[in-house]
This record gives C-alpha cells, sequence and structure tokens, in this order.
C-alpha cells in the first residue's frame, strides 16, 4: 500500500476526524482556516481518493458530491505497517524491534490485542 501524499493526507485526516460524509466545500473551508488552497485543487485530489478507493461518493443536493474514507485510520495504519514489516527479510526481528521501542502502555494494547485475535481464530 502506498503512503498517502501530503495532501491527500490532510483531506483523510479531516474525514477521519469528521467521521461523516464531507463534500470538498467543507474540506476546502477548514484547511483555508490554516493556508489559502484552491477548490480545484481539493476537488482533484479528492477525485484522486475516490478513483485510488480511498473515498466513497455520493450525489448531495445540486452537484456537490460528498465524500467518505472507505477505511478507518486504523485500517491504513495497520496495512501501512503490514507493509513496512513485508519489507523484512526477518519479520519475527523487525517485529522484536518494534516492540521494543512501544511503550509500557503500548506493549499492554498489544497484547489486549493479541488475546482478541486469539479469541477470534479459535471460534
Amino acid at each position: 500500500m502506498r503512503r498517502l501524499g501530503e495532501l491527500e493526507a490532510e483531506i483523510m485526516d479531516r474525514l477521519w476526524k469528521w467521521k461523516r460524509p464531507a463534500t470538498v466545500r467543507d474540506i476546502v473551508d477548514d484547511i483555508n482556516k490554516t493556508r489559502p488552497l484552491a477548490y480545484t485543487t481539493v476537488l482533484t485530489v479528492a477525485n484522486i481518493l475516490h478513483a485510488k478507493g480511498w473515498l466513497l461518493r455520493e450525489k448531495k443536493q445540486g452537484r456537490a458530491w460528498l465524500y467518505e474514507p472507505v477505511r478507518t485510520r486504523e485500517e491504513y495504519s495497520a496495512a501501512m505497517m503490514e507493509d513496512a514489516l513485508g519489507a523484512s527479510e526477518d519479520r519475527p526481528a523487525a517485529l522484536a524491534h518494534f516492540v521494543g521501542q512501544m511503550s509500557p502502555t503500548e506493549v499492554a494494547a498489544l497484547r489486549e490485542a493479541l488475546r482478541t485475535a486469539g479469541r477470534h481464530t479459535d471460534t
């Protein structure tokens, strides 16, 4: 999975935070609070994200599309981690290094995730 580009990530970040469908106008107006960006630029990138399968779009009233993410931020992060592991010739060693860099809270969350995953595979 290819990492999102800067503007792609900025658009996805807003949609993930909002947890609701939004128009390009919604996104542009929010981005323009911190920096100027043309409507057409955001529209083009939203269309690219749709073509790549990152965004669903539905017709709204009038001519505006409503966009919403296909995957959650967590699913995107998990896919990026899987890709990173895939780049290693020694996955167990890569995992050991990764876990070694985790905080105690993150290790506890990983243990819980492993317990949950174990319950799903046992059924």
